[in-house]
Order: C-alpha cells, then structure tokens, then sequence
C-alpha cells in the first residue's frame, strides 16, 4: 500500500472528513495509471499465489455466437466451481469473506452456498473513458465537506484514492455509458417463497458521461433518470422523474412522481437516503439503489485498504435470457446455484453515522472493485449495532457499450429473513446503450405530456 493511501487512511482515521483533505495527484503519480496501476486505478499485477491473475485489459473479444441487440451469452460456458463455501466449511475461507457472508452462510445454511469460480478480471471500458481517467486523476478534487467534486467529467475522479469519500464518489460517478434503456423485474419475496412481480422501464441519461461535455454545460447533473411501471395493473402507469445532481447540498436532487390514480405529476422532496424505496415492502431504503447513490453527507467515511474476498462477479447465469424468475427466487434467498462468486481485490469502506443525523442505519460497509469502482456487497447495521442487512450487486461486462455494472442487485434482511430483488430481465430485451435519447426528454413537462398519452 503506497504512502500516500496510508497518510489518507490516517487523516480519515483520526478526523474523519472535514474538508481540504483531499487534492489532485502529481503528474509522477498519475503517470502510475500507464506503469503498474490499470488506467482506472486497480493493482495491474495478480496476486502472489496467482489466484487473482494480472489485468490484461478486461474482456476486449466478444464470445463468438453473440451478435449486437442480443442478451449477453456466458463467454465462460465450461467454467465449473472451483469449491463450494457452505456453513460447514466456512471457517476456512473465513478471512476471505465478508462479515455479511458469513452471516449468511451461518444463517441461512445448507441452502445458501456460495460457488467460487476462477476468477476472470472482465472489468473493460472504452478508450476514451482511460483517457479521462487520467486527467481526472490530475484535476480532480472534493468540494468543502466532500458533499461534490470538481474539476472531473466523464468517469470515477479518482483512480488514486487517498480516503474513503473519493472511493464512494467513484461509485457514484463510475462509468456506465452515455444512455441506455432497459425493462427489468423487482421482487419481495414472502418467507414462503411466493412473490409478484413489479416490472419497470429505465431510461437513463448520463449528463455527465457524455462525449464532449464540461461541468459547465450538465448544469450540476449526473445523470436523469425516467422509470415507468408495466405492470402489476394496480401501479401501471406510475412514472418516477429523477434529476440526479453532482453537489446534492448546493442544489438537492430533483424528484417528481406521477401517479396514474390521481393522474398529476408531483414533487418528490423525499426520495432520498433513508427513505422507503417504492415497491420494495420496506425492505431497502433509496440510497441502496444501485448500492449506493445519493449526497454521502450523513457519514462519516473511512477507508479501511484492500482486501482480497470471494465477491459476485461475472453473474452471466443470473443474467440469461432463458433463466426465469421462478429459477431465481427461492425462500429467504436467490437461488445460489446460479450466483457466480470470484477472488478479487476490493477497497473497503466504512460509513458512521455522523451525530445528530437520523437514518435507519447507524453503520454500513462497503466493498468496492478495484477493477470498475462498482460496489459488489455491503452490510448495513442497525441503530443497536447489530448486522440487520446485507447487499449484493451481481454484475457482468457488457457487450454493446464496454462497462461493467449490475445485472442483478438483492438486499437480504437478516431480522425479517426477507429480502428484496431487481433485475428479474429475462424475457425482456436486451439493454439498449444507444437509445438515441435527448436532454429535453427528462424534463418535468415531458414526462407530464408522457404520462397523459
């Protein structure tokens, strides 16, 4: 771990984040993402023992068989688990494993197992997205309170963290294309097992992502988002209207929320942190969408260093378009014969709640892909301290726009012994990362005119 990853961890460690701890590297250490760091920050070198190979640039050939507008295919159809962790072995894989999935293992054990694989670094992204990497690495900075940043555009800001709100910003604004447009299921499962569906589309337009665009011209937007539900008939027609902003403290996200029965496009000042998510039985608050999402103000951020673990990876059995949600879905947990875990280096975060703030949790865990900045789990514990949910975030490379991101997300809730589900998209087509849309499109009176049709 080099020096200056160290002095930031002990900065965080003793003060938490105050503002000004953070700063843009030198053009020595930035020259580090062309030598022995990937153009995205991650550890190009495997791991001593070889079980974490050397990044060799991600999944850059297509499998043969796949054509664009296709359901990505499994480019590892021979693949068979290296081992199994179960409850009754669990102890030996221990110090590779999340204090969640061992939880899980201890739980809900025999059923819930975890397959590891080999582990295949897939995480790719286009040319022009390493290039940005590396100027944001010399520009980038954390506005007063970490609350925004500056000086970035296009990808994560900083491939060379020094503390735990620049690893979480990398999430936040990682890479995932210009625009795409995908139909997927969510579910909240019964103890029992029995489940409906609630099927959404999801439009998305990435402002800040987009070729060419300055922090000027996405005027403080990340990205606009625009949900319709298909179905059940009792929610079709509601629309979710979402202006996500760089700086939330400046200039707070934009909600509206059109509702088929009342028939108006309304406001939604509420659809952030700790918020019920829609539809999701109370199961997940809002700032779990997509792991994590939102202004990271109500936290403390600590970054804890690297750990290898056994996290989910490569999940192209979850995603198969012949893979139904009745072969998902199982009593108190997906079915794990078709989850995929792998070894891999991760950055783990740690969130505190900060006094005198109200949220349902008090403390949470992240554990992020050194590889693509995405969050593969997380453990949120409750106001007494105890572990009450655990996170994942199942995710392949894309075919059509190179990224690397969520096919499937759960959030497991250990008191209920229930847990919450989405990207159910089989049956459905595949996701459209060049939809042709426009700005003007995610405006309050566009989605009122949509809602009327």
């Amino acid at each position: 771990m080099h020096s200056r990853l160290v002095a930031g961890i002990t900065v965080m460690a003793v003060l938490g984040f105050a503002g000004g701890v953070s700063a843009k590297v030198s053009e020595a250490e930035a020259e580090r993402l062309n030598n022995e760091l990937t153009p995205i920050g991650a550890e190009r070198k495997g791991n001593t023992s070889g079980s974490i190979p050397e990044w060799t640039g991600g999944m850059t050939t297509l499998p043969e068989g796949w054509s664009p507008g296709q359901v990505e295919i499994n480019p590892f159809p021979e693949d068979e688990p290296l081992f199994v962790i179960t409850a009754d072995n669990v102890d030996i894989y221990r110090d590779k494993l999340s204090a969640g999935h061992i939880r899980m293992l201890e739980q809900y054990g025999p059923e819930f197992v975890m397959p590891v694989y080999q582990t295949r670094r897939t995480a790719a992204f286009p040319e022009d997205v390493y290039e940005k990497s590396r100027e944001n690495a010399l520009t980038a900075e954390l506005l007063s309170n970490g609350n925004g940043v500056r000086d970035t555009i296009m990808t994560s800001p900083f491939p060379i963290p020094e503390n735990g709100l620049e690893v979480i910003w990398n999430h936040i604004l990682r890479y995932r294309g210009e625009e795409l447009s995908f139909r997927s299921a969510s579910a909240t499962p019964q103890v029992s097992g029995s489940y409906n569906q609630v099927v959404n589309q999801y439009d998305y337009f990435f402002a800040y992502s987009r070729r060419g665009a300055d922090l000027e011209d996405i005027d403080n937007k990340i990205f606009y988002l625009k949900t319709d539900t298909i179905s059940p008939s009792s929610l079709a027609g509601t629309i979710t209207l979402v202006h996500e902003t760089l700086d939330q403290i400046r200039s707070p996200r934009l909600a509206w929320r059109y509702d088929a029965g009342s028939r108006r496009l309304r406001r939604s000042p509420n659809l952030a942190y700790e918020t019920d998510l829609p539809n999701a039985s109370s199961l997940r608050s809002v700032d779990q969408k997509d792991m994590y999402n939102g202004a990271p103000n109500q936290y403390d951020w600590e970054l804890k260093g690297k750990r290898e673990m056994f996290v989910p990876y490569n999940a192209y059995k979850l995603h198969d378009g012949d893979v139904r949600p009745d072969d998902v879905i199982r009593p108190q947990h997906i079915n794990q014969q078709l989850a995929r875990y792998e070894l891999h280096r991760v950055w783990v975060v740690e969130a505190k709640l900060r006094t005198g703030i109200s949220h349902i949790y008090d403390r949470r865990v992240f554990y992020v892909d050194e590889d693509s900045w995405q969050i593969l789990a997380t453990e949120e514990y409750g106001r007494d301290g105890e572990l009450w949910r655990v996170s994942e975030a199942h995710n392949i490379s894309y075919y059509s726009e190179p990224v690397f991101w969520t096919t499937m997300e759960m959030t497991y809730d250990l008191k209920a012994e229930r847990y919450y589900v989405d990207g159910l998209d089989s049956g459905f087509p595949a996701y459209d990362f060049n939809p042709g849309f426009r700005g003007n499109q995610f405006s309050a009176s566009a989605a009122r005119r949509a809602a009327r049709r």
